[in-house]
């Protein structure tokens, strides 16, 4: 009989301590690929001190939040919309396109698939090679792009790679894709994560093209996922409003606003979070090289990808293995367009990073 093996995504520690009986309290999750800070403490301060703001209805135009967002992003806050996270926008956009036919950069995050196969749209991917390091060749891609291409999809930095499309092949694919009549989505969710997050982001993109709508949320990079807050960047006046329209009110609680008018505009803590996670992925991609166990890739991330080198080992050997001792990674076998022999780990606190480490090296 062939074991049935399990896959666990990064935010299932419930499912983690049912089977392998570790109180999820201390599991360390490596893979829900979130800010190993927290929350930072001004969040906190605010939602104390503003705990009475959950008496009022939010603001339906929500003009405070999005003033901040636009001050965050050096974005005209007319362009943005907000959402129940990043999830409720793209469903939302997707279910407003109605896109016939879609184009994935693969292998990529799983609920974009699932949210175009309900919507019935037929998909096809643009798999990333790994001879390449999963960097782009954008020749290739746009040839991929035909006139009967409705939407495309592009995960910048991309997850579980962690490689990133600049801005300057971003702008011939977007040019191509006015061209077809194609609309294009960018999902930004770990862009902010690398320190020139201005110089890299699409978001100036916007500015001149209207078939792109750019997302984001707040999950990762302000380590808030309970908050369910995201955002959408786009100069199309059409695709706001049908949003909008389309989107039931008030689904951002007052306290996420409260949180959201706080943390973009937390310039300490924004800046402590870009100097540990480039000082932690420098000193843990050497420890990793001089193991000689795995072939890590370069990502713009706040994670990286691992190839296992040893015949003997798979992914779920070493989740399996990490798990007995309290921490989490990612099997990447579940990702259409990567096999067995990949795992993904995300940044956390330094004494936990040589722990993992050391686990994986052992």
């Amino acid at each position: 009989m062939i074991e049935q093996k399990e896959h666990f995504h990064g935010s299932d520690l419930e499912k983690i301590e049912k089977i392998y009986g570790i109180k999820k309290e201390n599991i360390v999750s490596f893979a829900a690929n979130v800010n190993p800070l927290g929350e930072s403490g001004k969040l906190k301060t605010a939602l104390s001190e503003r705990i009475d703001a959950i008496t009022k209805y939010p603001d339906r135009e929500y003009t405070s939040l999005r003033k901040a967002i636009g001050s965050y992003c050096k974005c005209d806050y007319n362009h943005i919309t907000v959402g129940n996270g990043c999830t409720e926008l793209i469903s939302l956009f997707i279910q407003i396109t109605a896109p016939k036919k879609t184009l994935l950069l693969g292998p990529t995050y799983s609920e974009y698939e699932r949210d175009l196969r309900i919507n019935g749209s037929d998909i096809s991917y643009y798999f990333l090679k790994e001879k390449d390091d999963f960097k782009i060749n954008s020749d290739e891609f746009i040839s991929a792009i035909t006139a009967d291409t409705d939407l495309v999809i592009i995960c910048n930095p991309n997850n579980p790679t962690g490689s990133l499309i600049a801005p300057d092949k971003l702008k011939t694919i977007l040019t191509h894709c006015k061209e077809t009549n194609t609309y294009v989505m960018i999902d930004e969710t770990y862009i902010e994560f690398v320190p020139d997050v201005d110089e890299l982001s699409a978001i100036p993109l916007t500015e001149l093209f209207d078939n792109v709508i750019i997302l984001r949320g707040t999950s990762k990079f302000f380590a808030t996922p309970g908050l369910r807050l995201g955002y959408a960047i786009t100069s199309n006046s059409q695709i706001l409003t049908d949003i909008n329209t389309n989107k039931n009110p008030w689904m951002i609680n007052s306290l996420a606003v409260v949180a959201g008018e706080t943390m973009f505009l937390d310039e300490e803590y924004i800046d402590k979070t870009r100097s540990l996670i480039l000082s932690e992925k420098t000193r843990c991609r050497q420890l990793i090289e001089e193991s000689h166990k795995f072939k890590i890739y370069p990502s713009y991330s706040n994670f990286y990808l691992l190839k296992i080198l040893d015949e003997g080992v798979d992914a779920h050997i070493l989740f399996e293995r990490a798990i007995r001792q309290g921490m989490m990674i990612r099997d990447c076998s579940t990702f259409p367009g990567l096999e067995e022999r990949f795992i993904r780990f995300c940044i956390m606190k330094p004494e936990d990073n040589t722990r993992l480490i050391n686990c994986l090296t052992q």
